[in-house]
């Protein structure tokens, strides 16, 4: 930090839970006249902002994270759409950027930009970033993550990035995905799981790894104040056990995004109930989906 740039205390106090009574946006019967900006943004506190992707944009509508530290922000996951015309993330992560160092300037400030993992809807945005100047981009795939948390060489270990006096905490969770990393922030108790768990359809890929993840999701929660999980879709509807159906662009009864940690807990239950018979279950806020 240069002279007379004042330095955030990241780790001075334990994490309260913040309310995160939030009606995102979730569609419109008809797309073509859907009316909502391209990416929905909830400043969950000054150095911490939610994104959600329009659904008239791309039926995965997924949620993506932007976290400031002093020397570095992280921008977790990029989302479903490449194109910068129809969904300007770099556009809007530049203004955020802006307003955040009008607020608390730094003579540098560099932008890193991370995955939960690879698959299309968490990724496609990434070629809007590869030309950023003092941008840094971990490729998703599990050869370069893994690589880069040090997971190749200890898968459990537990990872740090450093924003600059705000220190994530970083596991790899392969389950639903090989590649599949959860990211804990201690300034704000946020697990950010993912697809791994989130009010929705929880597809599994690898049964055995997918229980090893949640046993350790679980294991990890218990040693940390967690103030909420928050995946990267919503689903569910608010009739339990019930979900909206693949590729639907109309969600007006949705349920909160966060969940807790007795969901894990939850999970950890299903899968017991469930034996080594994988099938799809619903549950009253997720859906166990073998991923076949």
């Amino acid at each position: 930090m240069g002279a007379g740039i004042p330095f955030i205390d990241f780790a001075g106090q334990a994490p309260r839970p913040r309310e995160l009574d939030v009606r995102w946006i979730h569609g419109s019967p008809s797309a073509k006249h859907n009316t909502d900006p391209d990416i929905q943004l909830y400043w969950y506190d000054e150095h911490t902002v939610i994104l959600r992707q329009n659904m008239a944009i791309h039926y995965e509508a997924p949620f993506l994270f932007l976290l400031f530290g002093n020397s570095q922000a992280v921008l977790i996951d990029t989302g479903a759409t490449a194109s910068a015309e129809f969904f300007p993330l770099r556009r809007v992560v530049d203004e955020l950027l802006g307003g955040w160092l009008a607020r608390h300037p730094r003579e540098r400030y560099h932008l890193l930009v991370l995955h939960t993992h690879p698959h299309g809807d968490h990724i496609a945005g990434d070629g809007q970033f590869v030309d950023r100047p003092d941008t840094t981009m971990v490729g998703a795939d599990r050869t370069t993550a893994w690589a880069h948390f040090g997971f190749d060489e200890d898968a459990d270990s537990v990872a740090r990035v450093d924003l600059g006096g705000r220190v994530l905490e970083c596991l790899a969770t392969p389950g639903h995905h090989e590649a599949a990393v959860t990211f804990y922030d201690p300034w704000t108790g946020l697990l950010l799981t993912g697809d791994t768990v989130y009010p929705g359809r929880l597809y599994v890929r690898d049964w055995s790894a997918f229980a090893r993840s949640i046993d350790r999701l679980i294991e990890f929660s218990e040693r940390r104040p967690v103030t909420h999980i928050l995946g990267c879709h919503i689903e569910m509807t608010t009739e339990p056990g019930v979900d909206y159906p693949v590729r639907t662009t109309y969600q007006p009864d949705e349920p909160p995004l966060q969940m807790t940690t007795g969901h894990l807990h939850e999970i950890r239950a299903a899968l017991n109930e469930i034996g080594d018979r994988p099938s799809r279950r619903a549950f009253p806020l997720f859906v166990l989906c073998p991923d076949d």
